[in-house]
């Protein structure tokens, strides 16, 4: 059976674990969950590590549960936080845990028939019918105050200076804990992994194994690192917000350019943890990056990738064609391919400027076009210099001083490109 351990540390996906984890992982096929939380709808690149993690995990021979947090979800995971969570109501974590579901079943087939197949549980379901002074009595008493207020997310909160916490969040890590012991009960999961923020939450699970599991009970678990930019900070976000894994949250074409956009130094350690390329081409590509780092060798290969696994092999092909509009030799019918998401975002901050649709039905003369009507040039002069140099172009194609601007040069029924030279851009939206 492959080193599971021994492939995350080489990757940067390691940091920590139980005595005795690799060695289980090594002895047997062994049942492991992560939870996800349903704070949205969606899940975003925070939670790639994650997912990445259980694809290892089964492409290792392990089976992997991917827990929906339906209950932990109406109260917040307190880790890593410096105030209380808004509580969600019912309504709407039900339509987030549905969102989750829809986006880990592109990565791990919950229809398989393989022995290992991974599987996708909901812990609301076996916590909905838990009564307050049940729980209280068959998992309360069994861990002390103690060893609750021992833990770094309980500690960071009590000490700081918000509010301190509530007892809803303070209860968190035991429902967590439960978690483990239900799945080790029903599921024979023996190992619990997460970030490394959860570290606390986890080892309370594997506590609660052993005291509620009998004198044969065992659990492990395994953490890996919070991943963070070169500059320190956080990674996950980019200008506009969080990178999301749903196209229409976040689309294809923002998605692949966040990671053609990471630095050298990002590239080589995402390269790593966010594709499952082979260590002898993952170095191939380092050196090669470093023999000539103008090329991006390192930043393409990673966007290509993780854009098929996340997206699609067709969905790259689009975001490559759509980046390739700014810099590459794209024509007119490359433009009318992209959509109006894409379009607005592969030129955003290019100046623009409305025309009324009636003003093209019967035509409008370039020069027109060019000065009064959107102001990419001062004056009638200077545009019609720069249609004698023959460096204007509508939608990617030079024009002459006696071209017409109508509707059939629109773009999705409502842009027009202009441009003036090569790097010179303007967008006309007709309204």
């Amino acid at each position: 059976m492959k080193n599971l351990v021994e492939e995350l540390k080489w990757r940067g996906l390691y940091h920590d674990s139980m005595p005795g984890t690799e060695e289980q992982l090594l002895k047997e096929v062994t049942t492991a969950y992560i939870g996800f939380d349903p704070t949205a709808d969606s899940l975003h690149i925070g939670s790639m590590v994650q997912i990445i993690l259980l694809v290892h995990l089964n492409r290792t021979g392990h089976k992997a549960i991917a827990l929906v947090g339906g209950a932990t979800g109406m109260i917040g995971d307190p880790s890593g936080k410096s105030d209380e969570r808004n509580l969600l109501n019912e309504e709407t974590l039900a339509k987030n845990v549905a969102g989750i579901k829809s986006v880990l079943s592109r990565f791990l087939d919950f229809n398989s028939t393989a022995s290992n197949a991974p599987i996708m549980v909901n812990n609301y379901d076996w916590m909905k019918e838990f009564s307050f002074i049940d729980f209280a009595r068959e998992v309360g008493k069994r861990i002390t105050v103690n060893y609750m207020m021992a833990k770094d997310s309980v500690k960071k909160r009590l000490s700081g200076e918000g509010e301190g916490m509530s007892f809803t969040e303070f209860t968190y890590q035991l429902i967590q804990g439960y978690d483990f012991y239900h799945l080790y009960k029903n599921n024979g999961c023996l190992l619990q992994m997460g970030g490394s923020d959860q570290w606390g939450n986890i080892t309370t699970g594997t506590e609660l194994v052993r005291r509620m599991g009998g004198e044969s009970a065992k659990a492990f678990a395994l953490t890996t690192p919070l991943i963070t930019k070169a500059d320190g900070s956080k990674f996950g976000k980019s200008e506009g917000g969080n990178v999301w894994l749903d196209a229409d949250k976040t689309s294809v074409y923002k998605f692949y350019q966040f990671w053609v956009n990471a630095t050298d130094v990002d590239a080589e350690k995402y390269i790593k943890i966010f594709t499952f390329l082979d260590k002898d081409t993952i170095d191939t590509l380092i050196e090669e990056h470093k023999n000539a780092p103008h090329l991006r060798v390192l930043q393409k290969k990673l966007a290509e990738e993780i854009t098929i696994f996340v997206h699609s092999k067709e969905e790259l092909e689009k975001a490559i064609q759509a980046s390739n509009i700014l810099f590459g030799n794209s024509t007119a019918d490359d433009l009318k391919q992209l959509d109006e998401v894409t379009f607005l975002e592969v030129f955003d901050g290019v100046p623009q400027a409305e025309i009324a649709k009636a003003d093209l039905e019967n035509g409008l003369d370039i020069v027109s076009v060019l000065n009064e009507k959107t102001g990419f040039f001062k004056s009638n002069g200077e545009a019609r210099r720069a249609l004698t140099a023959n460096s204007i172009s509508v939608n990617r194609e030079k024009i002459k001083e006696d071209f017409v601007l109508t509707s059939n040069d629109l773009i999705n029924k409502q842009f027009v490109l202009l441009q003036s030279g090569k790097k010179n851009y303007f967008v006309i939206r007709v309204v």
